[in-house]
């Protein structure tokens, strides 16, 4: 009987994989299948057209910029959030009021972010829209992701690890540079990696703070027009399926390139701490 329900639990194990799997395969090949059509070096290095027949550089620029402004911003107060809450609060009430202020953050809406981009950063502050505006606008999206992941990681420290640097004479806070954080380090920037992807895939936000200016942006402080609103565009305003799927690959391929470059600077790194 318990061999049976472990062949049971294991069987459900594969096909549940094996579904996930199969999912992703489906979207991507239906992405390829309508867009690698349109796909050449023309298209990916050339301005954009509002006839149709240009590229999408300025676009990938604009999304590039999104994703090292808002990291920029991000990763910092996050990582200092997390060994905050992780290795100096002591149970309390701010601790419970920062922790239900991430959860809160994380369960919002990206088109309420958007809002609120709009009125304080576009209006309020005179950003007008711009790369600025949504990149400090997704910038507080991803600050749940960056902080939770930062604090779990810390929690996989050995509390030996602490104990031990503190022993030999080390304080605290060289305890926590020399000793925590290169040992959590893999799993920030796990946390950073996935931040990059939300910032990469958001649209309803960055709609509304950025704008849709498909021209090339010369500063952050100009109007742009990422990857993912312009796929929007195009399959709202001239019903494109092609030429936004075209732009699926293009944000497909940025996405394991920006991944592959975090995981190799992580093991490079991982390494040199070892």
């Amino acid at each position: 009987m318990r061999k049976l329900k472990d062949n049971i639990l294991n069987s459900l194990l594969y096909i549940s994989s094996f579904v996930t799997v199969g999912v992703l395969v489906l979207i991507v090949g239906f992405i390829f299948i309508k867009g690698i059509k349109g796909i050449s070096l023309d298209y990916i290095f050339s301005d954009y057209s509002a006839s149709g027949d240009g590229g999408i550089f300025p676009m990938i620029l604009s999304t590039l910029y999104m994703v090292l402004v808002s990291i920029a911003v991000s990763t910092p107060i996050g990582i200092l959030s997390a060994i905050y809450l992780n290795e100096y609060a002591k149970k309390g009430k701010i601790v419970e009021i920062i922790r239900f202020a991430t959860e809160c953050l994380s369960g919002i809406p990206s088109i309420v972010y958007g809002l609120f981009g709009g009125i304080f950063f576009v209006v309020t502050l005179k950003m007008q829209y711009s790369i600025i505006a949504g990149a400090l606008t997704v910038a507080i999206i991803i600050l749940p992701v960056i902080i939770r992941t930062t604090e779990e990681a810390l929690k996989t420290v050995p509390n030996e690890y602490r104990e031990g640097s503190l022993a030999m004479g080390a304080t605290k806070f060289q305890t926590l540079y020399k000793v925590i954080l290169p040992s959590a380090l893999p799993g920030i920037l796990s946390g950073v990696i996935l931040s990059i992807g939300r910032v990469i895939g958001e649209s309803a936000a960055v709609f509304l703070t950025a704008g849709t200016v498909a021209s090339m942006p010369s500063t952050i402080f100009d109007s742009a027009r990422t990857l993912t609103v312009h796929s929007y565009l195009l399959t709202k305003e001239l019903g494109d399926i092609s030429g936004a799927a075209s732009v699926g690959i293009v944000l497909i391929i940025i996405v394991l390139f920006l991944n592959t470059i975090a995981k190799f600077i992580a093991k490079k790194l991982n390494k040199g701490n070892i």
